[in-house]
Parts: C-alpha cells; structure tokens; sequence
C-alpha cells in the first residue's frame, strides 16, 4: 500500500491492492466464477438484529418529569381503588347501621303509640282496627316511614294506611314468623316482588321491620313498617364522606413524604448512572488505547526485528551463493522467504487489531485495507463505496461497519472458497447502509449464533449501535450481509 506525500491514504493505490486476483487451482473459477456475488436475484434477505434490539445500556436517563407521572398515576389508582373500596364497605356498614336504627324506632313507635291504642277487639274486627288510621297518619307516617301494616297471627291483613290491603290473606313469610315465634324485632330488606307489596313497587328499594304487639288482654299480632331505603344512602354518604376525607388526605401525605425521598434516589441513580457511563467510556478509550500500543508495539518491535532479519538472511544467501554453497544459498533464501511471510503475517494482525486508517483515513480506506490485507490472497475484490457515506456516522457507527466487513470477508477467505466478494457502502435519506456479498458457497441461514463465533460477534456488534442486520445465504449461492445504520 502506498500513501500520498503529506500522509493521507493514496485510495487509488489501494484500489489497485485490494483487487487482487486469486492464486487459487483454476478448476475452482467453474460455476463460481461466472456467478457475480452482487446479484440479488439470488433468495431472500434474513433479518438477523432488527434495530430495535438496542441493548438496555441504551436506555435514556431517569426522568424527574416521568418519575413524577409514574408517582402521580399510581398514587391515583391508588386513590380510585380506596374510592371503590370504601364506597363497598362504608355502604355495608351504613345498611348495618340503618337496619339497626330503624329497627328502634318501630320499636319506639310500637310501644309508645300504636300499643297503647290497641283493643281487643282490633285483633278479629276489621271495623274497629280502621279506627288506627288517623293515629297511624299522623304521627306515624312520615318521610322515612311509607307504609304501615297491622298483621293477624294467621297472615291476615288487619290494618294498613292502604286500605286496598285490609282484609287480605297472604300469610307470612319466614322473618314475620320468626318475629312471632320468638317475640322479637327483625329487619331485612323488602322483597317488592311479593304480592303484598305490590302497591309498594313504585319505590325502588324498601327496608321492612316486623315485631310483635299485643292487646290489653294478651292477643298477638304483627306490626309491620316500610322504611325509605334512602336512610342507607344517606347514611352511607355520611360514612363515605369522613372516611374519604381521612384517606385521600393520608394518601397526599404519604405522596408528599415520599417526593423528596424519590428526589435524593433519583439524583443517587443519575450519579450512578453517569459515572458507569462515564466508566465504560474510560474502558472503551483504555481497550483502544490498548490495541494502539499492542499493534504499535508489533509494528516498531517485532516487524522491524522481523524486516532486518529478512535482509540479514537474504544477504547471507547472497553470500552463500558467491561462494558456490547453492545448498546453504537454497536454505538461506527459504529462511528468508519464512521470515517475510511471518512478518506479512504480523502487519495483517497489526492492521486487525488497530487499523490506523479507519482513524486517519476514514472508513472508505479501512475497508480498502482490511480487504488487502484478509481477502487479498483468495478472492478479487470490487468495491461500490460511497465517501459521502461514512461523513454521516459517529466514530462508533463506522468502527461497527468496519467490523462487519472484517468479519464477513474473514468468512470470505476461510470458509466460502469464493473467488469474488463486492463491498458496498451506500446511503440515502433514512441511513447508511453496508453490504458484502461473495460469490461462495453459501451456507444455512437457520444457523444458530451460538453456534457460530463468527456469527455471534456480528449480532453483538449491530446490536450495540442499534443497527439492523440481514443475511442472505443458501447452499451453493453465495453469501451476502447488510448491515443498515441509522446517522446518530
């Protein structure tokens, strides 16, 4: 390779470098040969990473405004599912309380008014029962109570406010018998399905009580009184709202509290964050600088040694052949020749582990080299390389095609038994894109990367730019990779 006077790569010499022709047996340039590696008429394209197989370390830094959202929502989820929680218990208790509280006051209203007013003869006259009505509308009747009924033992309607219902027989259900059997004060919720409650149906829910009342001379009958069921809801919504009220205020408080404790580990997660950042950027300038003075190291050491011993021999075969020893001329140049192949050897390595000229030069010239140095003695190269191409990438963007390209002529040479491979550098408005097809013999696609070095190392280099990377292979028609990247 040739560099121009002022130190940039002469690309026009490596143009001429890189297409080398193959010193392989000519029985080998039949069907591959004559198969241009470029055609993409072949079989289809794999997607092997696909560009949203970022790795996490790619993940944003912690936001205050979304942390806060995040808080927010839970915190109202939170808030609905008290809401809908209390709302459920606050309504049982209520209907608990009211059951309860309307219980006392048929009670009250049993002793203190209707018991005192009754006769013995309420208790078989349906005359003399109606004589209830002004006491039962008056001071019995009122927002809360809507229906008051008087009860035979045998199920007999003997009084009610709705004189539709005198004189009927329905029997009683269970609660109004156990009322009886078991004097005592019982409250449920009405069934208005009942044909005794039919005229009661306009209302959407009732609560009924039933107890025992008795005529001077001892005769049992049931009083029965209908409760709006309004007294629950009301006293739910009591409930509710004391209950909420201390809730929401405790949930503000917590949320309160834990702001500045989310605060201070949100600033000792950014600090985190920034200084592992900051540690992998110190890492990845170390290894670079590490395989700069390795490669440098090989270059002006072991090369060097390498090329003064390569002369050291040549002239002691030289020698040797002056002084009619041809047998030690013959070993001599045979030394000679091992020590420069060993040195080329070395360069190539040197060029693989740090190539200068992806630094110096650009990317253009790095592939230029690298194919020069890995496909140069098995396979011509053609080049397709748009300059303006590697311009739109960041530094870590064109190391990440240039390993691609390493990679995939490495394949090339060591596995394809091709005798042409063509690299592609390409752009247009969405990215960058890089292809290197070879004309070999191809191999299954359904591969694993685990079962490939090769192969996972190309998987874990596009995933760490976030690039997308295909493949298109078949046995018998060649290899192509494409890698596309999006300009940072």
């Amino acid at each position: 390779m040739t560099t121009a006077a002022d130190g940039a790569v002469d690309t026009r010499s490596m143009t001429s470098d890189a297409e080398l022709r193959p010193t392989a047996d000519p029985s080998q340039h039949d069907d591959q040969s004559r198969r241009d590696p470029a055609d993409r008429n072949q079989v289809g394209w794999v997607t092997v990473v696909s560009p949203n197989a970022a790795p996490s370390s790619t993940e944003g830094p912690l936001s205050l405004r979304r942390l806060l959202v995040q808080m927010t929502l839970a915190a109202s989820v939170l808030a609905l599912l008290v809401a809908f929680g209390g709302a459920a218990v606050s309504r049982r208790i209520a209907e608990s309380q009211a059951v309860h509280e309307v219980a006392q006051t048929t009670d009250i209203l049993a002793e203190s008014v209707l018991q005192p007013s009754l006769t013995d003869a309420m208790a078989t006259d349906l005359t003399a029962a109606k004589a209830l009505d002004p006491l039962v509308r008056g001071r019995m009747l009122s927002q809360s109570v809507v229906r008051v009924k008087l009860w035979s033992p045998e199920g007999r309607i003997l009084y009610s406010d709705e004189p539709k219902l005198v004189g009927q027989i329905f029997g009683l259900d269970s609660g109004a018998q156990r009322a009886l059997s078991a004097p005592q004060t019982l409250a449920e919720i009405t069934d208005l399905s009942l044909p005794e409650n039919r005229f009661e149906t306009p209302q959407r829910k009732l609560l009924e009580v039933y107890r025992p009342v008795w005529t001077p001379n001892g005769r049992e009958m049931l009083f029965e009184t209908y409760f709006r069921y309004d007294v629950v809801t009301d006293r739910s919504s009591q409930l509710w709202r004391g209950f909420a009220g201390i809730t929401l205020t405790s949930v503000a408080l917590i949320f309160l509290l834990l702001l500045p404790i989310m605060w201070a580990l949100l600033r000792r997660a950014r600090r985190a964050q920034n200084q592992r950042e900051a540690m992998i950027q110190r890492a990845l300038h170390a290894s670079q600088d590490e395989r700069q003075r390795i490669a440098a190291a090989l270059h002006d050491g072991i090369v060097q040694e390498l090329a003064a011993a390569s002369f050291t021999v040549a002239g002691g075969a030289e020698a040797a052949a002056a002084r009619n020893q041809h047998e030690l001329a013959e070993q001599l140049r045979s030394a000679a020749n091992t020590v420069r192949t060993s040195m080329g050897g070395l360069r190539s390595l040197v060029v693989d582990i740090y190539p200068p000229s992806l630094h110096s030069a650009g990317l253009t010239a790095a592939l230029r080299d690298t194919a020069a140095t890995i496909a140069g003695r098995a396979a011509s190269v053609r080049f397709e390389l748009d300059e303006s191409a590697a311009e739109r990438l960041n530094p870590e963007q064109q190391q990440a095609l240039f390993r691609i390209a390493q990679e995939s002529l490495r394949n090339t040479v060591k596995h394809a038994q091709a005798t042409e491979a063509v690299i592609t550098l390409s752009t247009d408005a969405d990215g960058v894109t890089l292809e290197v097809a070879d004309n070999g013999r191809g191999f299954d696609s359904s591969i694993k990367r685990d079962q490939h070095l090769g192969l996972s190392l190309m998987t874990d280099v596009a995933t760490s730019v976030g690039a997308q990377l295909d493949l298109r292979t078949e046995p018998g028609h060649g290899t192509a990779w494409r890698m596309r990247v999006i300009p940072a």
